[in-house]
């Protein structure tokens, strides 16, 4: 079988959300670099592989597949390695809940609303700041009000449900707003720490 191919740019956090759970299954894969805002636009071939024009999309043995978490699902499933679902429908429906949340949510505070009107934008927009950390403050308490017991979001066992709350969080921790409201919320907080850990995480974190 050939290696899975990925497409798209490391900066994107859907991106790194495929790429961790390929880390963690320990698959070799290849990353095509696609940057979807470059000024030549979207090249017209990439349409065929995702036809939104968005980014990650996934292709194994011929096999064509985007949307971020039908990706990671597909990854767990297909490959060998340790299971990243578990077993039970409620666990499964939980993964499903949190990365619903958080794409619905959080990722547009989060990442838009937050962290890059922060990076750069200048003035930046206080307004949209402030309404961005309002809504992420909900989305942590959502996410501590569903965490169960254990090192991880649903307890002892990693999930795709941490490779997808992981890289949105991270971003918005690159600015000092993100960081001082994560500090209120200890459990996610600590939680953040032990999967920025991981191999998987760093591996594909973007150097500046």
């Amino acid at each position: 079988m050939k290696k899975p191919i990925l497409y798209g740019a490391d900066y994107s956090v859907y991106v790194r959300i495929a790429r961790m759970t390929l880390e963690e299954k320990g698959v070799d894969y290849e990353l095509v670099p696609l940057d979807i805002f470059a000024a030549e636009g979207i090249p017209d071939w990439y349409l065929e592989y995702h036809p939104f024009g968005r980014i990650p999309a996934f292709e194994h043995d011929g096999f064509r597949l985007y949307e971020t978490s039908a990706i990671a699902r597909y990854i767990d499933e297909a490959f060998a390695g340790p299971a990243l679902q578990p077993a039970d429908a409620r666990g499964r429906a939980r993964i499903s809940q949190i990365a619903g949340v958080l794409d619905a949510y959080g990722y547009r505070a989060m990442v838009w609303d937050v962290a890059v009107e922060r990076l750069e934008k200048a003035p930046a927009d206080e307004t949209l700041i402030a309404g961005g950390l309002s809504q992420a403050e909900a989305v942590l308490k959502v996410l501590t009000s569903l965490k169960a017991k254990g090192p991880w979001l649903l307890g002892e066992q990693l999930t795709l449900a941490d490779l997808h709350a992981a890289p949105i969080i991270a971003y918005f921790l690159k600015v000092e707003e993100g960081r001082d409201l994560l500090a209120r919320f200890v459990e996610i907080r600590d939680w953040f720490a032990r999967v920025a850990d991981r191999a998987s995480f760093v591996r594909t974190e973007k150097v500046a």
